[in-house]
């Protein structure tokens, strides 16, 4: 069983019926006028659905969810189930006419995770792929940092990355990664065909052959003194830039952009 805590991610969870509930454990204690309306509007999402609801003090709500931070409820749920790449590639384009989807290398931070698939559902990524190994597991932490994000996003949990991102440029999905040695702005790219954008590790980027799999590298321009973003704020920058151009130029269904430099590795290389 997996616990989830907080306003959001129980009642995301509950509206996106994807997980399988045991029983919400609701803080007995007076609440603040607007919390006490938001717990009473879990409680009465899980009487709707039948499922069982516990009162309790908020030192056992602590100790189930190993923080003070559960704003009065717990859920205890089944294990997530996580999608396989095919059923990424099985959902048909979106309404800007191609698909967006985020994968990511080594990202291990559970707030991170968080943090980006909350940035990925604001903007409209259709799925994310992470590896089995050397990646943060979608903890409560990582689902309470994404504000329920995380119950709404189709995620895809792989053997090896490296593989699912040649599986994807078989099907005509461009590979983009984040890097700081990039040699293209990331506003400079053309975001309206196919493409899955490639985030790597905190402080150490893309693994070296990731990077080497990438069709392009893109990189954010920095003005002050350090070199790069955190994964979670340069993530959201590409993910909203990517959002806006198909907002502005909605894709032809023909997955493919500008001509490249040269010098850039190119699809299937």
């Amino acid at each position: 069983m997996d616990v989830l805590f907080g306003l959001h991610p129980v009642e995301e969870a509950l509206r996106a019926g994807n997980r399988r509930f045991d029983h919400v454990c609701v803080s007995r204690e007076r609440q603040e006028h607007g919390a006490a309306q938001k717990l009473q509007r879990v409680v009465d999402l899980c009487r709707q659905q039948g499922i069982r609801v516990r009162f309790e003090n908020r030192d056992q709500l602590t100790r189930m969810a190993k923080t003070p931070g559960h704003q009065g409820v717990v859920a205890v749920v089944r294990e997530r189930e996580f999608l396989a790449l095919e059923d990424l590639l099985a959902e048909p384009a979106n309404a800007a006419g191609a698909r967006l989807l985020l994968a990511l290398d080594g990202v291990e931070d559970p707030q991170n995770l968080g943090a980006l698939i909350r940035s990925a559902d604001g903007a409209g990524v259709d799925g994310i792929i992470i590896p089995e190994r050397r990646s943060a597991p979608l903890s409560a932490v990582a689902i309470k940092t994404s504000a329920g994000a995380a119950e709404h996003m189709r995620i895809a949990r792989v053997v090896n990355l490296i593989r699912a991102i040649e599986q994807l440029k078989q099907n005509n999905i461009w590979c983009v990664g984040l890097d700081e040695r990039g040699t293209i702005d990331y506003d400079a790219y053309d975001w309206t065909a196919n493409t899955v954008v490639v985030l790597g590790r905190e402080g150490e980027g893309l693994h070296d052959l990731t990077r080497r799999t990438c069709d392009h590298l893109l990189r954010i321009p920095m003005a002050g003194g350090v070199s790069s973003l955190n994964v979670s704020a340069a993530g959201a920058v590409v993910l909203y830039e990517a959002a806006r151009q198909r907002r502005r130029r909605p894709a032809q269904p023909v997955a493919k952009p500008p001509a490249k430099p040269k010098k850039l590795k190119g699809l299937g290389t």
